[in-house]
């Protein structure tokens, strides 16, 4: 077992030798602090190693990125406006990590260069948009004579609310998307198949293409599913986001694996090892994520790095009550530092989901190869 100082602020302290992926998570989306930690220890990771890092956004879109921090042509507004999905282009931390590395690829060989990366599907939990426009891609990369456009009609129809919120408004069943997903099998066999016949980086770039195509037609024919239970719907919707988040995280090590390490930087609820909850209303959903997913299929291979959040006037998040898991952790980090000793206590109360903060839970510490957390936000802007 390694032995590992109880705090520190130095996270080379808390990666195991056997891990290769390295889940580093957030508990909400909202506070800056935590991407611009993330930059920083980003940067002390790539003395262990890490040659790359993925984010939770649009995987296909993420290519977008990582061809300008290799220094291909473009401007970094384009770069943030089209190769983050979910609007995370728009935070200044994300921006300044593409800066950071296209800065730090200029002066270095193709094999020492860093490589970003989305691991996410291109949805959001309630929208999903049209698998043409991937699946035309790999379609045009094999040579196909394929008219997926006549077979799956109109974008607009599949990126409305409706076609997920509505199982009778939803494409998915149809029998043309059951043709669809019947040639986009078709084609991943023949993409294996003709690997020797094209370069590496485009069969990549096509595979890419091709698997967010086939998640698409997944995840659009699971809100064809009829079920009067909303909370249900949406509980089954995360768990297949979740699979196909767990599937790229395995496809982007594969490609990975030679080259180093990888950290990959979500929310907690996407990274945990033990079975994600979001409560809805009054109901609690409880899927599989892809940490969970991940660590059950790779063991020690995986390592994950839990966080939490004290005071954030971002957030209008005031200081935790004593008793709590983050009243533990106040007193034991003013500012921020990571942990092997785990807090004791119970879970904070004064939060609101309009805050976006999940607060510290048992089920998020189960598990967990550290803790990282945050005694106060503004101690860490910049």
């Amino acid at each position: 077992m390694l032995r590992l100082r109880h705090m520190s602020q130095d996270i080379r302290d808390f990666v195991p030798p056997s891990c290769e992926l390295l889940g580093l998570g957030e508990p909400t989306h909202g506070e800056p602090a935590f991407g611009w930690l993330r930059n920083d220890l980003f940067d002390r990771l790539t003395g262990l190693g890490f040659r790359s890092i993925a984010l939770e956004i649009d995987r296909v879109a993420a290519l977008a990125v990582d061809d300008y921090v290799q220094g291909g042509p473009g401007s970094l507004d384009d770069v943030m406006r089209d190769g983050f999905s979910h609007g995370w282009g728009a935070y200044a931390p994300n921006r300044a990590l593409v800066t950071w590395l296209r800065d730090h690829n200029a002066t270095r060989p193709p094999e020492e260069r860093l490589t970003f990366h989305g691991f996410d599907a291109p949805t959001e939990n309630t929208t999903a948009p049209s698998p043409r426009a991937h699946l035309e891609h790999a379609r045009d990369h094999l040579g196909l004579d394929v008219d997926l456009a006549g077979l799956l009609g109109d974008d607009e129809r599949w990126g409305h609310t409706d076609a997920i919120m509505d199982p009778a408004r939803s494409p998915g069943a149809t029998p043309e998307a059951g043709k669809v997903r019947v040639i986009a099998d078709d084609m991943l066999a023949r993409l294996y198949e003709r690997a020797p016949e094209s370069p590496r980086a485009a069969w990549l770039r096509a595979k890419t293409h091709l698997t967010a195509g086939i998640g698409l037609l997944r995840y659009h024919r699971q809100a064809a599913v009829p079920l009067d239970d909303q909370g249900a719907r949406m509980c089954l919707l995360l768990a297949v986001r979740d699979a196909i988040m767990a599937e790229n995280l395995f496809d982007i090590r594969d490609a990975e694996t030679r080259r180093g390490r990888t950290l990959v930087f979500s929310h907690n609820l996407h990274l945990k090892k033990t079975p994600s909850t979001w409560r809805l209303g009054d109901k609690a959903l409880t899927w599989h994520g892809a940490g969970e997913i991940v660590a059950s299929l790779w063991g020690d291979r995986y390592a994950f790095i839990a966080t939490s959040l004290g005071r954030s006037p971002v957030l209008g998040l005031g200081e935790p009550a004593d008793g709590t898991y983050e009243g533990d952790l106040r007193r034991r980090f003013p500012t921020w530092g990571l942990t092997t000793a785990m807090p004791s206590g119970v879970s904070r109360t004064d939060t609101t989901p309009q805050m976006g903060y999940f607060p510290l839970a048992p089920d998020t510490l189960d598990g967990a190869d550290a803790l990282l957390h945050v005694g106060d936000g503004t101690a860490l802007g910049r």
